[in-house]
């Protein structure tokens, strides 16, 4: 996805957003979303991820700073970014009473550049129950009918709050499989707010980690890989001082670490003359997880 050649203006520009709760504050907020990508915001519950994604589909007004998507000022009197947005939120703002059929007829005769035929494939495809009540819809289907009807007038960005949360396992499954034909075209630029950290491992090319409704640190995925290590060995001396520790544990004779820095601190290991040097690579949840807990410590180490 991140191969695909880039249009100049992006997906998405968030610029000094910020929004004030009593007792909470979301941002500054500047990111830079490119077409083509898929990003993951990542944080805990309270974290921020929902105002953020409110504030991006224009559901919500910022205090200060705001949105572009592709150019068009989200908060302004022009309405051209709704064609180019799919919105996939906590609630739906489906017609309890009505059926899935008459809702998405409704929404065909409300939204520009609706597609019945692309509303009709994608609900072929994950089987959803037309002539059924969306107030009876499981969690799942009324999942799976939010994501038809964010996708049925071809949108260019993609938000999605937590699409996975309180799924059973199978219907997960289906739902990640949609997605993942939905963006693998490298066509659509994805943001999409998680705290099931091993959907991560499947959909996002960058993550963003938010805390405190701050972003604590923006990266690839790939380089989080790469970097991050589990590194047990053997040394006498006690009060190490190694780059990129994240974590450290003393067993016995043996030290057990986590760094951020793999190949500075293997390199440091040698110098020091380290035995029994053992290495083993983590999960992205894994270091999500590790990301999360320290906060802006990692983040400042890491740029």
């Amino acid at each position: 996805m991140n191969d695909q050649k880039r249009e100049t203006t992006p997906a998405a520009h968030l610029s000094g957003l910020t929004k004030q709760f009593p007792g909470f504050k979301l941002g500054p907020l500047d990111l830079v979303l490119e077409p083509g990508t898929v990003v993951a915001l990542v944080g805990p519950n309270g974290a921020g991820k929902t105002t953020t994604l409110n504030c991006m589909a224009g559901l919500m007004v910022p205090d200060e700073g705001g949105t572009e998507v592709y150019g068009a000022q989200v908060h302004s009197s022009r309405t051209e970014y709704r064609r180019d947005v799919g919105y996939v939120g906590e609630e739906g703002g489906f017609f309890q009473r009505w059926t899935v059929s008459r809702n998405l007829a409704f929404l065909a005769e409300l939204l520009p550049g609706w597609s019945r035929d692309r509303a009709q494939q994608l609900s072929e495809r994950i089987a959803l129950p037309m002539d059924k009540p969306v107030g009876k819809l499981s969690r799942g289907n009324k999942t799976k009918l939010a994501l038809v009807a964010a996708m049925a007038h071809r949108p260019r960005l993609l938000l999605l709050d937590e699409p996975t949360s309180g799924l059973d396992p199978v219907v997960r499954a289906e739902v990640l499989d949609l997605l993942w034909e939905i963006i693998e075209d490298g066509e659509h630029a994805v943001l999409y707010s998680t705290h099931v950290l091993s959907d991560i491992n499947r959909l996002a090319d960058e993550l963003v980690f938010l805390r405190d409704g701050q972003i604590v640190l923006r990266t690839g995925r790939d380089e989080l890989s790469e970097r991050w290590r589990r590194v047990s060995f053997r040394l006498s001396d006690d009060d190490l001082k190694l780059a990129g520790i994240v974590e450290h544990r003393r067993v016995r004779a043996e030290h057990q670490v986590i760094t951020r820095d793999s190949e500075e601190t293997l390199r440091q290991l040698t110098e020091l003359g380290a035995e029994a040097v053992e290495v083993s690579r983590m999960s992205v949840d894994e270091i999500a997880v590790q990301i999360l807990k320290e906060g802006h410590h990692v983040a400042r180490t890491e740029g």
